[in-house]
């Protein structure tokens, strides 16, 4: 109906919370989509840092629902929107995200990532959906290799301050690669291969992340939790897992469930034997 005004208050009050300001706006800009209050509140507050910073995540959505030929218009204006919104508010972190969302979909240029990422660095140097955009950016089905997404993926962890979630990224990275041998071999390589069964990557994300996670839970917890709740399932790990099902409570994820079966069995198949005594379980 083109109302705009409770999303500009949500966002105000959001303030420099840059994660859930971003969280926020991504989940505005799925309904702005198909929708065109982002567009209406931009030309009725043609300089609100708010409204632009939104109006550049549904411009960047609607290029990338497009396609890289067909969006490539839609991805300039996109563009120069993000530009626009820091023109208003020089410290804020989403519209450069929407750059780098931006560059993986339409724009293999190395350089302007680098360029983008040390601005956010700059304002926010371990924003967890910047290193996810990099992440994507290096895998095989964009523009990297595998070997050099997970690289990426342990330095970040390993450096960044305890307790953060960018210490899943290499789980992220592990599930990333399953779902990519899937699709490329399917006859070879099925449901019931698995990286997880003897997985290094676990111990430290138990130890750089969740052993000292914030009381406060970041934006996007349900998705690095059931990350983790999936490998230590897979792995075979139930009673460790009991305590991160108890913190996802019912907000199970369909990433990365859905790389090994149906999402919604898996997770609750998994839960169940996280509760159960061992004793009970069938093997």
């Amino acid at each position: 109906m083109g109302r705009w005004e409770s999303a500009r208050d949500l966002l105000a009050a959001t303030d420099m919370d840059w994660d859930r300001r971003i969280f926020r706006l991504q989940i505005l800009a799925e309904a702005g989509v198909r929708l065109r209050f982002a567009d209406t509140w931009a030309k009725a507050e043609p300089r609100s840092p708010h409204a632009l910073a939104l109006l550049a995540n549904v411009q960047a959505l609607r290029a990338m629902i497009a396609g890289r030929d067909a969006g490539r218009s839609l991805m300039e204006e996109a563009w120069a929107t993000c530009h626009t919104a820091l023109d208003a508010w020089p410290q804020d972190v989403a519209p450069l995200v929407v750059m780098l969302a931006l560059l993986r979909t339409h724009a293999p240029d190395r350089d302007t990532l680098g360029q983008v990422w040390e601005e956010i660095r700059q304002r926010d140097p371990w924003n967890r959906e910047a290193h996810h955009e990099v992440i994507t950016y290096f895998l095989p089905c964009h523009h990297g290799v595998q070997g050099e997404a997970a690289w990426w993926a342990e330095e970040q962890a390993s450096v960044a301050p305890q307790g953060l979630p960018i210490g899943v990224l290499p789980l992220v990275v592990l599930a990333e690669a399953h779902r990519s041998r899937q699709e490329r071999d399917q006859k070879a390589y099925g449901l019931t291969i698995h990286p997880w069964v003897d997985c290094p990557q676990i111990d430290p994300v138990l130890e750089r992340w969740w052993r000292y996670r914030s009381l406060h839970p970041h934006a996007c917890f349900a998705d690095d939790a059931n990350y983790l709740a999936h490998a230590l399932s897979f792995a075979n790990r139930h009673h460790e897992a009991l305590e991160v099902f108890d913190a996802i409570g019912p907000y199970a994820t369909q990433v990365p469930w859905s790389y090994c079966g149906q999402a919604s069995e898996l997770f609750l198949r998994h839960r169940g034997w996280a509760y159960s005594p061992p004793k009970r379980r069938r093997r």
